[in-house]
């Protein structure tokens, strides 16, 4: 289950946040009557449905695995927690539907129609992340279910949907994909700027995504301090294994680094004094739980607390280091009206993009981790929710999707790498037939079905 995740995650921020950096680029071009930013919206639109294609894919694996693997989960929680699938199901469609309206009508559709029909993608893909957030946001803190004498749950739809957890999972996960997506396409750019393309394509096309990314990396850095002092409440020992924090206390120092040992000493670790309780409390003797204050088959043990911690301190660690980078970018922005022309920050921005898939994927690993050993938080253990399959079937299913996930990536890869090639010949031409249209991407319709 943790690769097909942790696989299945790296496609999400381009599945939800490319609709909106694509028609962000149209906008600009049918404001500005900017060619370049149309084909720029164009060719992001090809990606998108080939992205979207490929995670229907995995995604549809996942749905499969909820079952294959936690059958006693879903036969107890299944009402509750298929919710959130339910919405994300509905956001699917309406995203195939509308993704397919997109690309087939770029000739054949007036411009402003074309645009008004693409902004139904944003929200879709909103929608879907809602679900999915709010399924996993009820597995950490669950809500809305009464268990009758009988075995059958009572389910109260919205408290179910709407937990304590996800008022803060949905903005710091939606913040993240936003950032990822956005930095994600940026670095591509930037790599073009270190090989020496600076034209308007280039510029246009790492300035928009960059830009957006940038601005919100200090509202995720809010965003995200609110979810590791919510944790405090809703989550104690998972905090305390972020900070691998062992003892209760006042005056707790941030841990840096480090691992911590089945006894509680914590090893190779740079510790600041005091500071985890300022960050917790705003003040040095705030009182931070630690993980012996828990039931030793309640908390989780050192190998899942070291995990949680390095996890956390790597999301932590490379949402800072973007941050200071966000701050060089408007630094320049703002004072000299452009881009910056440093060959370091360039280097840095296409770094950015593996930097942010590795935020996301560490934010993910310290999230599920952390809540070991539960499955449904204080509810269900992992060991009650398993499936009993014989480990032969399992070790199989796990051999299978390593062969499985590996062709989609070589497809998927294959296949970017190829438009890459087409679209650079095309620009070295200097061509402007885009996929059947000649001249602009809204050129009238000149060859029959592409």
């Amino acid at each position: 289950m943790a690769f097909t995740l942790g696989y299945h995650i790296l496609l999400v921020p381009l599945g939800v946040a490319l609709p909106t950096l694509t028609l962000v680029m149209e906008g600009i071009g049918l404001a500005r009557k900017d060619g370049v930013a149309l084909l720029i919206a164009r060719r992001w639109s090809v990606v998108m449905g080939v992205q979207f294609a490929v995670g229907a894919v995995t995604g549809t694996i996942l749905s499969f695995e909820f079952g294959i693997l936690w059958p006693r989960m879903l036969g107890r929680f299944g009402a509750a927690f298929g919710l959130g699938f339910a919405i994300e199901g509905w956001a699917f469609f309406l995203e195939a539907i509308f993704i397919s309206i997109y690309l087939y009508g770029w000739n054949r559709l007036r411009p402003r129609t074309h645009f008004l029909l693409g902004l139904v993608l944003p929200p879709a893909g909103l929608l879907g992340a809602f679900g999915v957030l709010a399924a996993n946001s009820w597995m950490n803190t669950p809500g809305g279910v009464t268990m009758q004498p009988n075995g059958a749950l009572d389910v109260d739809v919205w408290a179910a949907l709407f937990t304590k957890a996800l008022t803060y999972e949905f903005w710091h996960f939606t913040i993240a994909i936003y950032l990822t997506a956005g930095f994600a396409v940026a670095s591509i750019y930037a790599v073009a700027w270190l090989r020496g393309r600076r034209d308007h394509y280039q510029r246009l096309a790492f300035g928009v995504p960059f830009t957006i990314a940038a601005a919100l990396a200090p509202v995720q850095w809010v965003v995200g301090d609110l979810s590791a002092r919510a944790l405090t409440f809703d989550q104690p020992a998972k905090f305390a294994a972020m900070e691998i924090t062992w003892r209760t206390r006042s005056n707790n120092p941030e841990v840096i680094g480090g691992l911590i040992d089945s006894s509680g000493n914590v090893h190779l670790g740079i510790a600041v004094p005091s500071l985890d309780s300022i960050l917790v409390g705003l003040s040095p003797s705030t009182v931070v739980r630690g993980l012996s204050s828990f039931a030793e088959n309640s908390r989780p043990d050192a190998i899942e607390s070291n995990l949680t911690h390095l996890s956390f301190d790597l999301m932590v660690g490379l949402g800072s280091a973007a941050l200071l980078l966000t701050v060089w970018h408007f630094a320049v922005l703002i004072r000299r009206r452009r881009l910056p022309q440093s060959l370091w920050f360039y280097r840095l921005a296409a770094l950015a993009g593996v930097g942010a898939y590795l935020t996301v994927e560490s934010g993910w690993v310290t999230t599920e981790v952390g809540r070991q050993p539960w499955i449904v938080y204080g509810a269900m253990r992992v060991a009650d929710a398993v499936t009993d399959a014989s480990p032969v079937f399992l070790w199989a299913m796990l051999g299978t999707l390593f062969v499985v996930y590996a062709a989609i990536a070589f497809f998927f890869i294959t296949l970017l790498l190829k438009l890459s090639r087409r679209w650079r010949q095309e620009d070295e031409a200097g061509s402007t037939e885009v996929f059947g249209g000649r001249g602009l991407p809204y050129a009238p319709r000149t060859r029959g079905v592409e």
